[in-house]
């Protein structure tokens, strides 16, 4: 009878404490680490490896990361390459897999993992986005035809060492990607933050320092330079995730294959020539968000002058406070019911209306598709020439390092 009594009690304390007996500080711990190495798996081997090719890593790396995303989340790395692929083809359209602009926000937020789910499950998907995927024996015999078992042997491996806590330990793994990758990245990174360059999309860097989410947090910059293996691109911009890319590499364990490109800027020419063309086309996106900090630096000076005036407060100081806020926008990313306003700031400021017409200009050096190399550098000459002549400084002075700018 004592030897059942004390079966039954080394049960009860197993259920109540597990193998380890942790504190309740460790067991937060193991989640927090557990949870960190998930995210490092979606946004190293899942998003930057296998998604888009920024790098490679080591096999012995990848199939880690594949073997931990196997019993963290389940997911497969083709469905994920394959959804994600999608959305960066059809991004912010109807047939973008999670969008915010055309779900809804709450839906991202709520039913993310079933717009996921749903996505994952298209064939016609997985075979037009999905190449180039892991397809060895274990990939088709064990994580392809198991995906539940190995997320039940996490569980198992929970209860086993905290006891009854190990579910909530396990619930929280669970739910961490849904909730930070689906619904944070996927939902707020496409409706809420900042914005380093005017993307082709509505994506947002969510914080500058990424870290909870493994660097994936600069969601604006990714969308930029979608095959960079970096996401940070100011100096203030912290990517968690290129830190442990940086050490793999020093170790031997990843070959980055691509950065964010930067302008680079070496003496002035006399003129521009193809080589300039090519380091603006090459770096555009910078060139404009520089472009952008010296519209947003004109629109100060227009309300200096203003409130000089004593016209704070005045229809045309409000029009030039939505200027301040939308000015440095693409005109398809300004909503419409601003527009009259910014149309009277620019009617009322022929400096802004001269700095808004030539940033069009100057983007159509890489829009136009039916023009010659040649005529381009005719057009870019003939840009910096009416940009310096224009006696706008904020003009002549952006011509001049644009004359500088190297590939």
């Amino acid at each position: 009878m004592d030897q059942v009594w004390l079966v039954h009690d080394g049960l009860v304390e197993w259920l109540s404490h597990g193998l380890l007996a942790a504190p309740w500080w460790a067991v937060l711990l193991f989640t927090l680490v557990a949870t960190h190495f998930t995210i490092l798996g979606v946004t190293i081997y899942l998003h930057r490896s296998q998604a888009h090719r920024a790098l490679d890593l080591h096999p012995v790396i990848s199939h880690f990361f594949r073997f931990w995303l196997w019993v963290s989340t389940g997911m497969l790395t083709k469905d994920f390459v394959a959804v994600h692929r999608k959305h960066h083809a059809k991004c912010e359209t109807v047939e973008d897999p999670h969008s915010p602009q055309t779900r809804g926000l709450k839906a991202l937020l709520l039913t993310g993992v079933e717009l996921y789910r749903a996505e994952a499950s298209n064939p016609e998907t997985l075979a037009k986005y999905g190449l180039g995927t892991p397809d060895d024996w274990v990939e088709r015999n064990v994580y392809s035809r198991f995906t539940v078992l190995g997320v039940a042997l996490m569980l198992v491996l929970d209860l086993a060492l905290f006891g009854a806590i190990g579910a909530l330990v396990w619930a929280v793994q669970m739910a961490w990607i849904p909730w930070w990758a689906t619904g944070v990245i996927n939902g707020i990174g496409h409706y809420w933050g900042y914005r380093n360059f005017e993307a082709p999309d509505a994506s947002t860097n969510v914080s500058p320092w990424g870290i909870l989410i493994g660097g994936e947090e600069l969601h604006n910059n990714h969308h930029t330079y979608p095959t960079s293996a970096k996401f940070s691109v100011k100096p203030y911009e912290f990517d968690i995730g290129w830190l442990y890319i940086s050490v793999f590499r020093k170790l031997g364990l990843a070959k980055v294959r691509k950065t964010p490109p930067r302008l680079a800027l070496g003496s002035v020419k006399v003129v521009a020539d193809g080589k300039t063309l090519e380091a603006v086309i090459a770096n555009r996106y910078e060139v404009m968000a520089r472009y952008a900090i010296e519209l947003k630096a004109a629109v100060a000076g227009e309300l200096a002058r203003l409130q000089a005036q004593g016209a704070r407060n005045s229809a045309r100081w409000r029009n030039m406070r939505l200027a301040k806020a939308w000015l440095h926008r693409d005109d398809d990313r300004i909503p419409s019911g601003v527009k009259p306003g910014l149309a009277q700031a620019l009617g009322e400021s022929p400096k802004l209306a001269q700095l808004v017409a030539m940033r069009e200009e100057l983007r159509a050096l890489w829009t136009r598709t039916n023009v010659s190399a040649e005529q381009l550098v005719a057009d870019l000459q003939a840009w910096c020439r009416k940009a310096e002549a224009s006696g706008i400084a904020a003009l002549q002075e952006f011509s001049l390092k644009l004359r500088a700018a190297t590939a």
